[in-house]
This record gives structure tokens, C-alpha cells and sequence, in this order.
């Protein structure tokens, strides 16, 4: 078993992630994926605590993994992810960056050793889309854009 089915799995888990975009390149956090030798694209974010709101929690998160302090703007869209033995809930916000340097950050529920964070970067849309869509999450799956990612609206899902 490896440290995200140890960590995650088999349990419900609420996450919150941001939609970063600046100069038509997007926040995008590399994990490892849960085969370790894997690698995961995805918009940071994640788990809430008990008694957190959802902003508060991504405005946590996106410190935590990237080093950016950033404003929530709007809520975007729910998606639902489920593959044995991992399922989220995930909550998309826009995001608007206010002020630090990206740097690759931290999980704080890892040691040292266990980190999954890789490396955090703005990926341009045209980078994003070259990457195989087994590299990255699900809803930049596709030919994206700016604003098709930003226009995104509703509940999506992926049981496999």
C-alpha cells in the first residue's frame, strides 16, 4: 500500500482547489500519483478540516502547496472523483493571485520523505495540452482553454 491509498483511501474526502490563471498559464501542482512512479497534474487544492470553510481551506491550500497568497473570486463547478480505493469530492474556485513567489510546496500530512508534491509551475494552456491526459486530472482533459476552464459550470464525475 502507498502513502495516498494509506492516507486517502477508503474514506470520503472534501476538497477545495483554485483556478489560478496569469498570462494564459495556469497553476498546476505535480504529484505522485497513486502508483508512486506515476506523476498528476492538477490545480492545487485540498482536504478540508472540521469547522473549515471552503474558502479559508483553499486559501490555506494554495499557501501550503505553492506559496501564493490569492483571493477566491467565484465558485466554479463540483466534481466527483471515485476510483477504488480514492474518493473526493472536489469543490473548483477562480482564484486571483494577490502577492508571493511560486515555489513547490508541502504536504503537511507527510514527512519529509513522503511528500507527493513534486513540483508546482504555471503551465501554459498550450504545455497543458501537449501532456497525455493520464498526467493529469480530469477536468483538464481535452483541448483547453481559458475560458473554457473558467466557463466550466455543474456537477461532473468520473467512477471507474
Amino acid at each position: 500500500m502507498n502513502v495516498v491509498e494509506k492516507t486517502y483511501g477508503s474514506t470520503l474526502r472534501v476538497r477545495v482547489c483554485g483556478i489560478c490563471i496569469k498570462n494564459e498559464s495556469i497553476v498546476l501542482v505535480k504529484h505522485k500519483g497513486l502508483n508512486d512512479e506515476n506523476e498528476f497534474w492538477s490545480p492545487p487544492g485540498g482536504g478540508m478540516n472540521f469547522g473549515e470553510s471552503a474558502v479559508s481551506a483553499l486559501k490555506r491550500e494554495m499557501i501550503e502547496e505553492t506559496g501564493l497568497v490569492c483571493e477566491v473570486k467565484e465558485f466554479l463547478f463540483v466534481n466527483e472523483f471515485y476510483r477504488h480505493p480514492l474518493h473526493a469530492i472536489e469543490l473548483f474556485f477562480s482564484v486571483e493571485l494577490e502577492k508571493g513567489a511560486i515555489k513547490t510546496g508541502y504536504d503537511p500530512e507527510h514527512d519529509a520523505r513522503q511528500q507527493l508534491i513534486q513540483d508546482v509551475r504555471f503551465v501554459t494552456f498550450q504545455e497543458l495540452n501537449e501532456l497525455p491526459d493520464i498526467k493529469k486530472h480530469t477536468i483538464l482533459h481535452g483541448n483547453l482553454s481559458k475560458n473554457k476552464l473558467l466557463n466550466l459550470r455543474g456537477y461532473f464525475k468520473l467512477w471507474q
